[in-house]
């Protein structure tokens, strides 16, 4: 049988790193990219990986419930399933003073990296609920401050803050669930090939002994 990976998050180079790993181990994946909308954007381009395998890019409405649940839909039509749902939580940063931020700033990050994932989290929950099996992956990358103001950034760690805490509170809440629930976490200036191959090694295992908690990236974790 297939399997179905499906991999959503902000374009990063931790996400790019996942999505190079989820193409060696299937011939094609489906993933969804949180559009940063946010004025003087850099523009956001297709996953691309080293190999022949492809992204199946989708498109995503975050600020949209009816977005979210046609997301599932579409990467289960895509995919014949989803085995492994693995979000990826970066969030641009917004260096900028109280005084000259905007109003529609404030709006779409909290409409794209934190309503958006509410809504994405409850669709693939109830998915696999449905299914009986499966794995929900958090990823959620420490923000590194060594050698920057962090307060310039309002809203950067503020809106990954609310991504952690709910992924939190669902980790917490899933010794029931019939599937798996990962959270996983590591520096963002880390290695990140060793850690996205670190996660898949844990995913790929498909144990219970590491879901419903964090799991901390570090050279350690990664050579057992």
């Amino acid at each position: 049988m297939t399997r179905g990976i499906l991999i959503i998050g902000n374009e990063s180079s931790v996400l790019s790193a996942i999505a190079a790993q989820a193409a060696e181990r299937v011939q094609s994946f489906a993933s969804a990219l949180i559009p940063n909308r946010l004025p003087m954007r850099e523009k956001i381009v297709p996953i691309k990986t080293d190999n022949n395998a492809a992204a199946i890019n989708l498109s995503w409405n975050p600020s949209s419930p009816i977005s979210a649940r046609t997301l599932v839909l579409a990467a289960e039509n895509r995919l014949k399933q989803i085995n492994d749902a693995i979000l990826v939580c970066l969030p641009p940063a917004v260096f900028k003073t109280t005084d000259v931020l905007e109003p529609d700033e404030i709006e779409i990050m909290t409409d794209d990296n934190i309503k958006g994932w509410f809504f994405l989290i409850r669709e693939l929950i109830l998915y696999f609920r449905r299914f009986g099996k499966g794995s929900l992956s958090f990823v959620a990358p420490e923000i590194n401050t060594v050698g920057k103001n962090i307060q310039t950034d309002l809203l950067g760690p503020a809106t990954a803050s609310c991504f952690t805490n709910f992924a939190g509170a669902v980790l917490a809440s899933s010794a029931s669930e019939p599937f798996l629930t990962l959270g996983f976490s590591g520096s963002e200036t880390g290695e990140k090939t060793e850690f996205a191959s670190w996660l898949f090694k844990i995913v790929d295992e498909g144990s219970r002994k590491y879901s419903g908690r964090w799991n901390k990236f570090s050279k350690i974790s990664f050579l057992r």
